[in-house]
């Protein structure tokens, strides 16, 4: 972990938040929904959904956030919900209202700068049943889902079943609530719900799990099973939707649950933060190479901000943009929500991104630099002018 950049002095900042949505695209960082706790007057210590009807846009050029006001079919206030980006769509699935958990599924085009929401109706198959702390991969213009902890109806459980374990602890008459390891495919293209068979031993139902995409397989890890946290890796291969279990050859992380897990090259996955299994917030990051196996913990200055429930996307250049997120154990304090954005570097900068970000972090301290901008080629004068804006400090820095 060669280097890494953090992000707070735009003076418009999204809100503290946890259990929200984002996702890049053009390498703007798009947020959305999550909650917080606020302390008002008129509310004591009580946990609010954010807005449903505004995303924030961090420009990870610039360093800048900007607010904008969505539109159309808005989804309402939720926390959990399942999102992912596909053809510069932001689309969600599941997560818990003010009503409990949700099947619904919705999307918005992140690229026309109207930010419209539109409610999907289902043409073909059946929906899952409402769930939230799920996860999700992307292939071949489909959106793959998987687990969540939510609830079916009694005479939807079958005890034989093993892709649902009902939670003792919750049930009102005939409704169970559990967690469940089911593969549901979503295409937006026919508006259509399938269910794959699939092969090989899968994962033990779970919820508060971690996933990414590389090529055409998708990987799970950690998350809570029942009472417990793990940290095992499976993998499920979507050409045969055979699933199998990575066994590292090296020390792995502690189990966990609320992490993150982030492809950040063509064979490694960047696992961060989470809750442990005596449920004590981390801050650690691992990298596990899927070829050899071998989990390899990695140096980065933000051993002093754990984070769970936050997000984690892939930049340019291997980048892994974490926002969000809480530093606390929100089961018990839950006053820890954060805004900061954390951006690791995960592999070395080409060339010319070394030079821009030298260039901009440099010129603003010398004057014979700044003349001499206009010499640049137009390319990278308008990287570097961006650059610049990331690395200049606040009015509130500067005071």
């Amino acid at each position: 972990m060669d280097s890494a950049f953090e992000k707070h002095c735009s003076e418009l900042v999204a809100r503290e938040r946890s259990g929200h949505t984002a996702v890049v695209e053009d390498n703007l960082l798009y947020v959305w929904g999550g909650y917080m706790l606020c302390s008002l007057q008129s509310i004591a210590d009580d946990e609010v959904f954010l807005p449903n009807d505004e995303i924030w846009l961090y420009d990870l050029e610039r360093g800048v956030w900007e607010v904008f006001h969505m539109s159309g079919e808005v989804p309402p206030s939720m926390s959990g919900t399942c999102g992912c980006s596909l053809n510069g769509h932001l689309y969600i699935f599941g997560g818990c209202d003010d009503n409990g958990q949700t099947n619904q599924i919705y999307c918005v085009n992140l690229t026309d700068g109207k930010y419209t929401w539109r409610k999907i109706m289902h043409e073909i198959g059946s929906a899952p049943s409402p769930r939230d702390k799920l996860s999700c991969w992307v292939y071949n213009e489909r959106i793959i889902y998987f687990g969540g902890y939510g609830h079916k109806v009694l005479n939807s459980v079958d005890s034989r079943n093993r892709s649902f374990i009902v939670d003792e602890a919750s049930w009102v008459e005939d409704v169970f609530w559990g967690w469940n390891n089911e593969i549901h495919i979503f295409d937006p293209t026919q508006a259509s719900w399938s269910e794959p068979q699939t092969h090989g031993r899968a994962p033990a139902p779970r919820a508060a799990h971690a996933s990414a995409t590389i090529g055409c397989r998708g990987y799970v890890c950690g998350g809570r099973v029942m009472e417990t946290r793990t940290s095992d890796i499976h993998c499920l291969d979507f050409q045969t939707w055979t699933w199998s279990e990575i066994v590292p050859v090296s020390n792995t992380p502690v189990g966990r649950s609320w992490h993150t897990l982030t492809a950040a090259s063509d064979g490694t996955l960047f696992l961060f933060g989470g809750l442990s299994v005596d449920c004590k917030p981390m801050s650690d990051g691992w990298v596990l190479d899927v070829e050899t196996k071998k989990w390899r913990e990695v140096e980065h200055p933000f051993k002093n901000k754990p984070r769970l429930w936050h997000t984690a996307s892939p930049g340019k250049d291997s980048d892994v943009i974490v926002f969000g997120g809480s530093c606390d154990y929100i089961l018990l304090v839950d006053t820890g929500h954060c805004n900061d954005a954390l951006v690791f570097q995960t592999q070395p900068y080409p060339l010319f991104r070394i030079c821009e970000d030298y260039i901009a972090k440099t010129v603003r301290n010398y004057e014979t630099l700044r003349n001499q901008l206009p010499l640049l080629p137009p390319k990278l004068l308008t990287s570097v002018q961006k650059r610049m804006s990331f690395y200049r400090p606040s009015k509130k820095q500067q005071h």
